[in-house]
C-alpha cells in the first residue's frame, strides 16, 4: 500500500498536465457525412448491379459467349458436310466406278450378259406357314 501511496503522492504534487480537448462536431456535419456515405453505398451497389446484369454485363457477355461456341460448332459441322459435298461431286464427275454403282442402284442398270435375280421378302404370314 504505501508504494501506491507514493504514486499518488507524485501525481497531486505536480501540476496536471495539459490536453488537447476534443472537439465536437455539430450534428449537422454528422448527418452530412452519414448521408454521403449512404450515397456512396447506393452508387456502388447501382454500379455493382450494372457490371452484373446491364446491356455489357457479366450475364450477358457470359451469354454471347456460349452463342459464339454454338455457332463456331455449327460451323464447324456445316463445314465438314461441304467437304463431304464437294467430295462426293468430284467422284461423281471424275470416278467412272462411283457413277456406275449410281447408275446401277437407282436407274436399275446392268451389263450386257448378267443375269438379274429378283428376290422378294416374305412377309410375317408366309414366314409362320413356312415353319
Amino acid at each position: 500500500m504505501l508504494p501506491d501511496i507514493a504514486i499518488d503522492s507524485r501525481r497531486s504534487a505536480g501540476p496536471e498536465p495539459l490536453r488537447r480537448k476534443r472537439l465536437e462536431r455539430p450534428p449537422s456535419s454528422i448527418l452530412r457525412r452519414r448521408g454521403l456515405q449512404i450515397l456512396l453505398i447506393f452508387v456502388t451497389l447501382v454500379l455493382i448491379a450494372d457490371a452484373l446484369i446491364g446491356d455489357k454485363g457479366l450475364t450477358e457477355s457470359m451469354n454471347a459467349r456460349r452463342q459464339y461456341r454454338e455457332l463456331q460448332a455449327s460451323l464447324d459441322q456445316i463445314r465438314r458436310e461441304n467437304a463431304a459435298l464437294r467430295e462426293e461431286k468430284r467422284r461423281l464427275e471424275e470416278d467412272p466406278a462411283t457413277i456406275e454403282s449410281l447408275a446401277r442402284q437407282e436407274l436399275g442398270l446392268i451389263r450386257p450378259g448378267e443375269i438379274v435375280f429378283i428376290l422378294k421378302d416374305l412377309k410375317d404370314k408366309d414366314l409362320s406357314d413356312a415353319k
